[in-house]
């Protein structure tokens, strides 16, 4: 049954914001309503004759249910005719034959979609849902955006963080807003005015902004742009992060020490690189997390030290867990662990959400890169453990407000389980400094090689 809505005054404020100002972005905290803002805004411009057709690139999970959800979900909304647009290529056809107002495709469909009409999209407003799927300049969803972005009168960018890794990525997003006008038509031009740049050869190895560019860079950007802290506007439970650290037996990590001093050489010796650091860097988490994937396939595994672990958190909670895991072994030694105890459960879908929401599962298994966008899962549970808490801190912020966000109702409590002198210390270390990927691992790399 639709529920009557009824905005926020901060939403008011967002919702006249994307109506007054055709080309934007909403920097808008998790949580705070990002979806229903939007649709209630192309609702408006709908029923003003400015809009007509409303295309909305998301990802996947996304796509597949919470747009659509969102505008059932709201009786203003009842009327709005939302279209999903996923599948394999003949149903996304089919899908593009039918009438709607807004269309709803995956992020990674979103060249297909352009190739389909020859560059020549039918809609006249585009909704990037997760503006950061566009922050990479070489990616060739983001050249086609370049490409096509000419076709829409309006745009509106949505994320909660725009650059929790480098004020580098914001470049790319706003291009896809506004073409340039902000901050530029050129990368280049961009990282040279704004950043100290150190390179190996043509390679950009570490990039540092100048002195007052992140105020230059905000203030350049804030004409098209709207941010909200959640902080400001909501009263969320509090959220406490627990670092749990695992023990390894000594032969085990005697055995990861020499692992990853003969790793650590072997990519020393060759050309440094971020890719090169990113291997080496899985390969060690992979060894903390209990397997490692062998050059000539399968898995070889080493030892149970955070599925133990895991075991007892998930004993001592009794309540539903949400386990994030980074390798698919983990996933699989967790589920033979667990299994017999408790109701586990791999999310690979929206039943297995609802499933969650539901109070149906005791121990939900997801990949973070599957869930972090736009799901709403707070009604499910209150635990969250990282079984690898790897580098990335976007997808570490986006993963945890599934549970910490509006509607929650009990402090979250998050566990990272960090086995104790291994490189799971130094990831942890560069999401609290809020490090960029790369340059995280670049430097703990070359800390690495200086020892011993």
């Amino acid at each position: 049954m639709p529920k009557d809505f009824e905005p926020h005054e901060y939403q008011r404020r967002a919702i006249r914001y994307v109506e007054d100002t055709p080309y934007c972005a909403l920097f808008l905290d998790m949580g705070l309503g990002k979806s229903v803002i939007t649709l209630t805004a192309i609702q408006r411009l709908i029923d003003a004759a400015e809009v007509e057709r409303v295309l909305v690139v998301a990802p996947l999970r996304v796509a597949q249910s919470t747009w659509a959800q969102e505008a059932a979900k709201w009786r203003h909304l009842t009327g709005l005719r939302v279209l999903v647009v996923v599948g394999t290529a003949r149903q996304r056809e089919r899908a593009l034959e039918s009438a709607a107002d807004v269309y709803v495709v995956s992020r990674d469909s979103f060249v297909w979609l352009c190739g389909y009409y020859g560059g020549r999209l039918p809609y006249d407003m585009c909704v990037i849902d997760e503006l950061t799927s566009f922050k990479n300049a070489r990616s060739v969803r983001f050249k086609m955006m370049r490409k096509v972005r000419g076709c829409f009168g309006r745009i509106v960018g949505l994320t909660g963080t725009p650059a929790p890794n480098t004020l580098v990525d914001l470049w790319a997003q706003m291009y896809c807003i506004d073409g340039g006008a902000t901050l530029g038509k050129s990368l280049t031009r961009y990282r040279e005015q704004y950043f100290d740049i150190i390179r190996v050869g043509h390679i950009p190895i570490k990039v540092t902004a100048k002195l007052g560019a992140a105020e230059a860079i905000q203030t350049a950007i804030a004409p098209e742009v709207l941010t909200m802290s959640a902080a400001d506007y909501l009263t969320l439970p509090e959220m406490v992060e627990h670092d749990v650290a695992v023990t390894l037996d000594e032969k085990t990590y005697k055995a990861y020490r020499a692992f990853e001093r003969d790793r650590v050489a072997e990519t020393m010796a060759g050309a440094v690189t971020a890719a090169s650091a990113a291997v080496l860097m899985g390969k060690l988490g992979q060894y903390a997390a209990g397997a490692v994937y062998a050059d000539e396939g399968g898995v070889q595994r080493l030892h149970t030290a955070k599925v133990d672990a895991l075991g007892e958190i998930v004993e001592a909670a009794q309540s539903p867990v949400l386990v994030f895991y980074r390798y698919r072994f983990e996933s699989e030694m967790i589920v033979e662990a667990l299994s017999k105890q408790y109701r586990v459960r791999r999310c690979e879908g929206d039943a297995d959400v609802v499933a969650w929401n539901s109070g149906e599962v005791d121990v939900l298994l997801a990949h973070p890169a599957s869930v972090a966008y736009g799901l709403n899962m707070q009604s499910g549970g209150h635990y969250i453990v990282w079984t690898s808490p790897g580098w990335d801190l976007e997808q570490y912020l986006q993963a945890n407000a599934r549970l910490h966000r509006q509607g929650q109702r009990q402090p979250v409590h998050v566990y990272r389980l960090v086995a104790f002198g291994t490189v799971d210390e130094r990831a942890v270390a560069a999401l609290a400094r809020k490090d960029g990927t790369q340059r995280a691992m670049l430097d703990a790399l070359k800390m690495m090689s200086n020892i011993e």
